[in-house]
């Protein structure tokens, strides 16, 4: 028996006997988690970014008070900001098959019938209401000077939309949409309700084949904290380079 081999088998009766994590098993299931990892981070940046290109007009609208389109929006926004992220997904996955019309349409079977196209869906939806909410207001906060001067420029309504409103409001709501991408990712978990398996998904797994406790739930919780760390650092680096002449400076001191 090499060396390699007794060591390997002192961990593996280490983590079975005398450790309270079995930490053995974990790194034997590893590979599992990274794939859970996988399609939680795939279905959160897909819904981000589709939720954000939906986002951008209806913030427009809301900002400037469409007459026609206001109204909606704001139904919209109240509905998917006031209900659980949980129900909506339960709606959309359980409920619409429920529906003859539903079923016999060219969608049932390419994406409503499919978890994973019900859970893009309903995420999209769901990060489209917040972010038109801040970022409408981010917009209605951009600063009478600038408006102002771009006018004096000479810029039409689309022109000072794209080159200032836009832009700014873009910082301004940068770290509150931070807090939004943080968000989307724990609500993530909701997946494994629908028979995805995501990264809690897959600690419910490991602790239902094995009878464990807490192994499984405590490796999702330390992926889940590696991603919202970086995630963090993400922004902490965009908000110093785009918000850094909004950041106050030390003035110093003159003899």
């Amino acid at each position: 028996m090499t060396t390699e081999q007794t060591f390997f088998e002192y961990l593996v009766h280490v983590s079975e006997n005398h450790s309270p994590l079995d930490f053995m098993l974990i790194a034997d299931h590893l590979d599992k988690f990274f794939f859970g990892a996988l399609l939680t981070l795939e279905i959160t940046a897909l819904a981000l970014v589709i939720g954000g290109a939906m986002a951008v007009p209806l913030a427009i609208a809301r900002a400037y008070r469409h007459r026609w389109l206001n109204g909606p929006i704001w139904a919209f926004t109240y509905v998917f900001r006031g209900t659980p992220l949980l129900v909506q997904i339960y709606l959309v996955y359980y409920g619409l098959a429920q529906f003859d019309f539903v079923r016999e349409s060219f969608l049932w079977d390419p994406v409503l019938s499919s978890p994973w196209w019900c859970a893009l869906i309903t995420f999209s939806l769901n990060t489209a209401a917040y972010t038109t909410e801040f970022l409408r207001g981010a917009i209605e906060n951009t600063a009478r000077g600038e408006i102002e001067a771009a006018k004096a420029c000479g810029m039409s309504k689309i022109q000072m939309m794209r080159r200032v409103i836009l832009p700014g409001a873009f910082r301004r709501a940068l770290p509150a949409y931070s807090n939004e991408v943080i968000f989307m990712l724990h609500s993530s978990v909701v997946l494994s309700t629908i028979t995805l398996q995501d990264i809690l998904g897959v600690g419910r797994w490991l602790n239902g084949r094995y009878y464990l406790a807490y192994e499984g739930f405590i490796t999702a919780m330390v992926f889940y904290m590696i991603l919202v760390f970086l995630i963090s650092q993400g922004f902490k680096f965009w908000e110093k380079k785009w918000l850094g002449h909004l950041m106050p400076r030390a003035v110093e001191s003159t003899k």
